[in-house]
């Protein structure tokens, strides 16, 4: 999703330029916010919770699977990277369906009761047929459900002014939201509380789980105060009656458009499966999926390997965490600077320096206990990460590692739905931007196999060999540069209204 909704915000439609230039323009932007109706900063809150709720969660699982319930690192990998994330993938190409037939409201309403039950499940059961089948799975349709609604909303409760700023803003939240988990998922854990309730003993992570579970119960009041129908259009609000009076055959309702939907998608892929161009963009979102993985196991993986090489109360979170804040500052730099240039080559500028970054956490450690022991060391350390003591030099390998790689993203990721637009014959760029997932949905279950890497070189006890399982992901990562540059005659494809 949800991963995917994090480089998929672009307007729908253009949006004239604003004719005040410097900071008076620059302010204007903002300004056309003036008036907005109340639907719209709703919707902006209910991006951070849920979004802050998703990445506590996201952050959590594997660790969660492995020591509350048991399961082995390979187990608990495969269950996050090829069960529940691809399935909440799949759930989310059903959700657009569900959200036509029954509106934004219900639909926000809907996804989050099923978050609700699901992430209580979590909280107060260890058995490991329970918490799957009545937490992890429905958790995964309750999130999917919240992924196409955010963005209907964002675009139904903002007028074609407001439109392009409401997106950044929407992006600026996620992110916050992302940086809001990784403290939380630090401090929960640092707090190292023993709680006993009649008997039940949650552990640190389902501590975390019900950390979660508030954001999501929060979301209720929230959602109350969407009003049914509203609507922004350039001539003012309105409340569609249409919508307001919406039947209430729910289930007859859903189905029917649901049933449409799955018609309309077998018949969008026969069509394009006759076209050149959609086989070369399935080659190259093939690519992107192995970037997507290096992304994903920040979530996966990244926890495990940073709390057993650096320590239970590791700042795992603050060190993902970088990646957000880059990401926030970069890419309207990035995306200003390369705007003229042609998306297929910025993504191959990103993808090498991506794996570039990766390689950084395969190198000795050796090299990097000078930077650990110097001024800098010892000022990120005490002032970022909270270390108080001898700096180990994954921490200065992280930082940098994750720093060149949200470079590489922040000039790769953007572009690559602009590709996917700008290739497609007039009249469907629709139809091969929503298929912008799929890199994604590659990505998964690539990651899927981080618990064997993590088992094998970094495991919880006897000897440890994180260089190379580091290194293994770097040449992963490589995968796409690799493949975009050699067969770039074959992938590329002339953009509308690009250079070659």
């Amino acid at each position: 999703m949800s991963e995917a909704v994090k480089e998929a915000i672009v307007p729908e439609e253009p949006v004239p330029p604003i004719a005040a230039g410097g900071l008076r323009g620059f302010i204007a932007k903002f300004t056309v916010l003036k008036g907005a109706q109340r639907e719209l900063w709703l919707t902006f809150l209910i991006k951070f919770f849920i979004y802050t709720a998703y990445s506590v969660t996201n952050k959590t699982m594997v660790l969660w699977l492995s020591k509350d319930l048991g399961f082995s690192d390979q187990a608990s990998g495969a269950l996050v990277g090829w069960v529940w994330a691809p399935a909440m993938t799949v759930f989310t190409l059903l959700a657009g369906s569900i959200t036509d037939a029954i509106g934004l409201r219900r639909t926000f309403f809907l996804g989050v009761a099923i978050c609700t039950v699901a992430r209580s499940v979590m909280v107060v059961t260890t058995i490991p047929s329970l918490a799957l089948a009545c937490g992890v799975l429905p958790l995964a349709v309750g999130e999917a459900l919240g992924t196409p609604v955010l963005l209907a909303a964002t675009r139904r409760y903002s007028t074609t002014a407001q439109r392009s700023i409401s997106f950044s803003i929407i992006y600026a939240i996620m992110n916050v939201g992302y940086l809001a988990a990784g403290y939380l998922f630090d401090y929960v854990r640092q707090l190292n509380l023993h709680v006993s309730l009649f008997g039940f003993e949650p552990s640190s992570y389902q501590q975390l789980f019900v950390v979660s579970l508030i954001f999501e119960i929060v979301l209720f009041p929230v959602i109350y105060f969407l009003r049914r129908g509203a609507e922004a259009t350039d001539g003012g609000p309105v409340i569609d009656e249409t919508s307001r009076n919406r039947g209430t055959s729910f289930w007859s309702e859903t189905g029917a458009t649901v049933r449409k939907s799955a018609i309309d998608t077998a018949q969008l892929f026969r069509r394009l499966m006759g076209q050149s161009a959609f086989h070369r963009l399935l080659v190259f979102f093939l690519f992107i999926g192995f970037l997507k993985a290096i992304f994903l196991q920040l979530d996966y993986v990244f926890p495990k390997f940073g709390i057993r090489e650096l320590g239970l109360n590791a700042p795992v979170g603050k060190i993902a965490n970088i990646n957000a804040i880059m990401i926030i500052i970069l890419a309207p730099i990035v995306g200003g600077l390369t705007q003229r240039f042609a998306s297929y080559r910025i993504v191959v500028i990103g993808a090498v320096i991506c794996a570039v970054g990766v390689f950084i956490m395969a190198l000795p450690t050796e090299w990097f206990q000078t930077a650990a022991s110097s001024g800098v060391g010892e000022w990120l350390g005490r002032v970022y990460f909270g270390v108080h003591g001898n700096l180990h030099p994954y921490y200065i390998m992280s930082a940098l590692y994750l720093i060149v790689f949200s470079v590489g993203e922040a000039f790769y990721s953007p572009r690559v739905y602009e590709y996917a637009a700008g290739i497609a014959p007039k009249g469907q760029e629709a139809s091969y931007a929503s298929l912008a997932y799929l890199p994604f949905l590659v990505g998964k279950i690539l990651v899927g196999a981080g618990g064997w890497l993590l088992a094998a070189f970094v495991p919880e006890h006897g000897p440890r060999h994180p260089a190379t399982m580091w290194l293994i992901f770097a040449l992963a990562a490589s995968v796409a540069p690799i493949g975009l540059v050699s067969l770039r005659r074959y992938i590329r494809v002339p953009e509308a209204g690009r250079p070659d």
